[in-house]
């Protein structure tokens, strides 16, 4: 692994590693794929503000998410069907968020049990989760994760249906059986034309979710929520009067609406209606420690990584994983000393300039 140097590079050992079938279904994106190449497009248009002369002897990356500390804000974003990518699947990702000191989300569609990955290493984990048209699987994974010792629920927002991936349709993806689901429902999909994971989604889940069913989660559940897909100043508002812990700022990698904008171009106004009452998380994109940096000074807590992750995962197993969060965090680093921010809270508004003020000052 001497010669990788930075975290791009993992996805081509992950191409020549995978299948094609499955490092397409990593890999793409909804339709034209406009949104995947801005999500990390649009990061590059942020140019830095940075102060010299400030003592950055010591740097200091740890931060806290809902209270947990954690490393650095750099935290594992949920991403299904891991054993695809490599035989010890989630077991081996958390592993190496638990090596790091960070936070994972375990996806719902995740091809570890909930169980396995809790009892794989100790660390602080949330569980993403869908809402089904069977709403006791869901309730059903909630409570596994509670007693598992999960941390907080992270309820994905932006699937009423699944977006149109084309590869996968093209490919006939597999939607394979999910050990979590065994005897509850089955996932299997062997699709004679289409995607099968379209397939499963469509059949399983909930069109109908919508706000009210805040309320049903928080029922059933007395862990923090935190909601995941929010792209509007009017949905912020929305997630922090129906009283949720957090937000992920997130456009599902890109799968989901195609044209939908880059997550790092509407973090602020969503930062400025949520006032810092709960945390803003975002996800999409983020490929560089500079990146992590850019999000931070626009607003956001911490960062999730997907593919990237994933692309580690498929190279290198659980060392590959760690190589990606400890590249990300050693980039990071080096951008606070060059910025002049010896800690997170140093990083301010002031550090970064967008696109859209370096058109206004030409004005």
């Amino acid at each position: 692994m001497d010669q990788i140097v930075n975290v791009d590079e993992f996805q081509e050992l992950a191409k020549q590693a995978l299948p094609k079938m499955y490092y397409d279904f990593y890999n793409g994106g909804a339709e034209d794929q406009h949104t995947l190449k801005e999500n990390v497009l649009a990061f590059r248009r942020i140019m830095f503000r940075p102060r010299v002369l400030v003592d950055v002897s010591q740097i200091d990356m740890s931060t806290t998410i809902l209270g947990y500390p954690i490393s650095s804000p750099i935290m594992i974003a949920p991403t299904a069907m891991h054993k695809l990518a490599h035989p010890e699947g989630e077991i081996a990702t958390a592993k190496a968020a638990a090596a790091c000191n960070t936070i994972m989300i375990v996806s719902f569609m995740s091809t570890c049990t909930i169980e396995e990955v809790a009892s794989s290493c100790n660390a602080v984990r949330f569980l993403q989760i869908y809402v089904y048209k069977r709403r006791d699987v869901t309730a059903q994974m909630v409570k596994k994760a509670e007693k598992a010792g999960f941390k907080a629920i992270v309820l994905t927002v932006d699937v009423p249906r699944l977006g149109r991936r084309e590869a996968d349709i093209k490919n006939k993806m597999i939607s394979p059986q999910l050990k979590n689901f065994e005897g509850l429902v089955s996932t299997e999909v062997r699709p004679n034309e289409g995607s099968g994971v379209e397939a499963f989604a469509s059949s399983a889940l909930d069109a109908s979710l919508s706000w009210k069913d805040i309320e049903w989660l928080r029922s059933i559940t007395k862990l923090p929520i935190l909601v995941k897909g929010l792209l509007t100043r009017e949905d912020a508002l929305k997630a922090v009067e129906t009283g949720v812990d957090g937000i992920v700022v997130s456009n599902h990698g890109a799968r989901q609406l195609d044209y939908s904008p880059a997550t790092i171009t509407v973090l602020e106004e969503v930062v400025h209606v949520v006032r810092g009452r709960i945390p803003v998380l975002l996800d999409g994109g983020v490929r560089r420690g500079t990146d992590v940096f850019k999000a931070l000074a626009l607003g956001a807590q911490a960062v999730l990584i997907g593919r990237p992750i994933v692309y580690g995962l498929a190279a290198k197993g659980e060392d590959g994983v760690k190589k990606v969060i400890e590249m990300l965090k050693n980039e990071l680093e080096i951008t606070m000393a060059l910025s002049g921010c010896p800690t997170i809270d140093d990083i301010t508004r002031n550090h970064v300039r967008t696109e859209n003020e370096r058109l206004r000052s030409m004005l």
